[in-house]
């Protein structure tokens, strides 16, 4: 499996010609391709070509006296294989921003519907246009809600719009944005999962945490937040997410609850010492799963632990279990 698109750093003097025998012509022999200007100017300084593939993949290339950088989600020619990988932040941002606005602009033309979602559109780019997961990952927001039961995908989108819109994660894009996978199959199960952490995130940061995602810990694992407030501890928070009923082995949306926490108990959390807050996002669940589950409030073999679930609204209703070391209430309804 392809990881996110990354940039590829190749040192050295390149020209014209070079590129067109090292780089567009392997690229031809075993694709079809096409070499053409890019749709926007490139950084000052920079020459550019845009590389478009007869099945649809495209790659990038921009270059000057010192060196050129590749992105693509397409094959690699091997005069390209042994340099350098970096992410999106990690090189001269001029070079970025034209990157993305060439990106951007193709993702749009793919898929129109994802225009009036601007910050989904570039928050998820690395992954939207990988090599292996640009078809399913935008599946799964197009036709799967991303993970929201009875709802449309404009629905959808619109509550992450408004969530990324805040910026609460634009330091952690690439590593949250990678999550969701770059896999040739829609895997929803693992997909939703990821979501949730997103779902968490959310509601941390609507109540006035500042967010630090993939925290590691002594016991050789990374927990999924570290939660921080102005004069108060750091809070560490892991996230779980039960398949309703209907799409497990379980068959009531309690018994759900309970087994896939209990997993993440015996699991994750048991070589922890403590001191961790566990997120049980019950947003796969329609309304009669969840009302089964905020009547009954079941135990989750955990605490402190935080039950919830999030609407495409922007409604959230949770409980809790054990005393929470957080302050919650600007980030959801307690029931």
């Amino acid at each position: 499996m392809a990881r996110p698109l990354r940039f590829r750093h190749a040192p050295g003097k390149w020209t014209k010609h070079r590129i067109r025998n090292e780089v567009f012509q392997p690229l031809d022999d075993n694709l079809g391709a096409t070499m053409r200007a890019p749709w926007y100017k490139p950084p000052s300084e920079y020459e550019a070509y845009r590389f478009e593939m007869d099945n649809g993949d495209i790659a990038l290339f921009v270059w000057n006296d010192e060196g050129a950088y590749w992105l693509g989600n397409t094959e690699t020619p091997s005069s390209l294989w042994r340099t350098d990988k970096f992410g999106f932040t990690e090189v001269p941002y001029p070079i970025t921003r034209w990157a993305e606005r060439e990106l951007l602009a193709q993702l749009y033309e793919e898929s129109p519907w994802l225009e009036p979602f601007p910050h989904v559109a570039w928050f998820f780019l690395p992954v939207f246009l990988s090599k292996d997961g640009r078809h399913t990952t935008r599946e799964f927001f197009d036709e799967h809600a991303a993970g929201f039961p009875d709802a449309t995908r404009d629905e959808a989108l619109g509550f992450y719009e408004r969530f990324l819109h805040t910026g609460a994660l634009d330091d952690y894009r690439e590593l949250m944005a990678g999550k969701l996978g770059t896999s040739q199959q829609v895997d929803l199960v693992r997909m939703s999962a990821s979501m949730g952490e997103f779902n968490v995130a959310k509601v941390l940061h609507d109540a006035g945490y500042d967010l630090t995602p993939e925290i590691e810990v002594t016991t050789g694992h990374s927990l999924d937040y570290r939660a921080d407030r102005p004069g108060e501890d750091g809070t560490l928070v892991e996230v779980t997410r039960p398949l309703p009923p209907n799409r497990r082995s379980a068959n009531t949306p309690v018994a759900a609850v309970r087994d896939t926490a209990e997993t993440k108990t015996n699991g994750q959390l048991a070589n922890h010492g403590g001191g961790v807050t566990l997120f049980v996002d019950c947003s796969s669940f329609p309304d009669d799963d969840w009302f089964a589950v905020r009547g009954e409030q079941p135990e989750v073999r955990h605490k402190p632990a935080v039950v919830f679930r999030v609407r495409p609204d922007g409604r959230v209703e949770g409980y809790s279990k054990g005393s929470v070391p957080l302050d919650l209430d600007d980030g959801l309804t307690w029931v």
